[in-house]
Order: structure tokens, then sequence, then C-alpha cells
């Protein structure tokens, strides 16, 4: 298993890895039909072309973890700060956590940002859930503050917690 910055041959296992991640983990805890919006805005084949041919401070491109051809794990992050990167996107086949590839995409990201100017780090992850927080929290992020989750529409009130950690 390798991590890699992606390119056009990895569309299709970009999609699938954080659509079957995003069901995996917010699955029991969000209504359907926001994790189909959701889904459908952030995980299609039109997206993340874009996202791969697309390389910046502000979004730097993804990485993914890649065995035999086939994608493991994703992530992607960028610069939201002239010293703070943040990590937007990291999901993996449900089937193969806790073998590491997480890690070895948080690696990479931090790699990336640092290299980019970073000397701080955030995430945003669902309050709730349970296979990021401890992720990140074993990995040094530090709970900060809870805000409004991104793509709430009215009525509905779902929250994200801000971590951090200095890099």
């Amino acid at each position: 298993m390798q991590v890699i910055k992606a390119d056009e041959r990895h569309i299709d296992g970009i999609a699938k890895v954080c659509t079957d991640g995003y069901w995996a983990t917010y699955g029991d805890s969000y209504p359907k039909e926001y994790i189909q919006r959701i889904v459908k805005e952030f995980y299609n084949a039109d997206r993340i072309l874009n996202e791969v041919t697309t390389s910046n401070k502000h979004w730097g491109g993804y990485f993914v973890a890649v065995e035999n051809g086939k994608v493991l794990g994703a992530g992607g992050g960028g610069m939201i700060g002239k010293a703070a990167g943040e990590i937007f996107v990291l999901y993996l086949d449900p089937d193969r956590r806790n073998e590491g590839i997480g890690t070895k995409i948080l690696d990479a990201l931090t790699t990336q940002q640092k290299e980019f100017g970073a000397d701080e780090q955030w995430v945003s992850v669902g309050k709730g859930n349970q296979k990021g927080i401890p992720f990140y929290e074993s990995r040094d992020f530090i709970f900060k503050y809870e805000k409004q989750s991104y793509g709430n529409i009215e009525g509905e009130n779902f929250v994200s917690l801000r971590y951090y950690r200095p890099i």
C-alpha cells in the first residue's frame, strides 16, 4: 500500500471510498436526506475531477492510499490562513479501518501543509462521530469549539467539533 497524490485515474475510487466512508460514519446518526445531499455535492465525478486537477495552497489536492490499483482511502486539505492548515476530508474503505491507512494519509497532508507554511492544523468532525474523534484525538488534536455543520439547511442543527494541533 502506498500513499500518492491523486490524479484522474483515482476519481472513481475517491468517490467510492468517500461515499462509503461517509455512510459508514454518519448513517446511524444523520438523516438519509442529509447524507445524500452531502455525498451528491462533494463526492461526484465532476467535482473530484476538478479537485484532482487543481492544486494550490487553498486546496492541495487529494492524496490516496492505493493497493493493487484500488483506492483504499482518500484525504484532502489546504491552507485556511497564513500558517494554518485544514484537513477538509479524510475517509477510508470502511472494511480497511485500523490498518494505519488514515494515519499515512494524514501524514502526507501534514507534510504538504508544512511545505505550504503551516505550523498548526485544524479539522472539523461531526459531533458524535466515534470514528473520527478518537482518530484525531489520538494524533494530538485538541477540541477547541463547536460550530454549525457545513451543509445545514433551514431546520437542521447538526454540529461540528473543531479540533486543532500544532505541527
